[in-house]
């Protein structure tokens, strides 16, 4: 049978030797396109963090606003008491006598009458959660030296815990529950010369400042030490 024969092409001994490379143009273009994609999803991974950082942030920002606003609608029981930023503040239901320490009976009750409210605030979920602190900060007017005064108003300071921890009273509304919470949560502050008011009385004043735990940070587990029935207070 007759047919049509191909010519063979003969191999070069060009052809057999010749090995395959990609050029370097395309190599470069490869990783250019590697290094785009792992920026992209970098990018995306930092962005997506950032985005869950303000998340938490507003969120925590929303809460404590809803604990102030609680607070506030707390102190309304008590006229003269007021929620000033996240500082309770006595005003003239709790002023202090010249170079004097000491409270009057109705300001010590006004004392025992306000801290469980914010206690039983403190205790809920969201009091748990956020409050950290009350700070009890007392204050002193410009007379007289700045050491004396800034004494004095730690003085101040410790009197109202005294008054607060003091054995319960048949006129007091402070459970021993409530004593506790307070030797946990609350500390004492004084300011001589600082945050002085538009007169010498509305400057010797005690005022509860309110701290806030940051995202992560937890409240120090409470003590299981028993309250001291002793009812002396020290700077008697």
């Amino acid at each position: 049978m007759l047919g049509i024969r191909l010519p063979v092409r003969q191999k070069t001994r060009d052809d057999a030797e010749k090995p395959f490379w990609i050029s370097f143009s395309d190599l470069m273009s490869a990783l250019m396109v590697l290094f785009l994609v792992a920026m992209t999803v970098a990018l995306l991974a930092v962005t997506n963090e950032i985005s869950e950082a303000e998340k938490e942030k507003a969120q925590r920002d929303e809460e404590i606003e809803q604990l102030l606003a609680r607070i506030k609608e707390a102190t309304k029981d008590f006229p003269g008491v007021t929620l000033k930023g996240r500082r309770v503040d006595f005003g003239d239901r709790a002023r202090f006598d010249t170079n004097s320490h000491y409270l009057s009976p109705d300001q010590a009750n006004l004392l025992r009458a306000v801290v469980p409210k914010v206690l039983e605030i403190a205790r809920d979920p969201l009091g748990q959660k956020w409050l950290k602190r009350v700070v009890v900060e007392g204050f002193a007017d410009q007379r007289g030296t700045y050491l004396h005064n800034l004494n004095l108003s730690l003085q101040r300071s410790e009197r109202v815990m005294c008054e607060l921890l003091a054995p319960k009273s048949p006129d007091s509304k402070m459970s021993e529950q409530d004593r506790l919470t307070i030797r946990e949560l609350f500390l004492v502050g004084g300011s001589s010369f600082n945050a002085l008011k538009a007169s010498l009385e509305e400057s010797r004043r005690i005022e509860l400042r309110l701290e806030f735990l940051d995202i992560g940070e937890h409240r120090p587990a409470a003590r299981d030490i028993p309250l001291d029935e002793n009812p002396r207070c020290p700077i008697d």
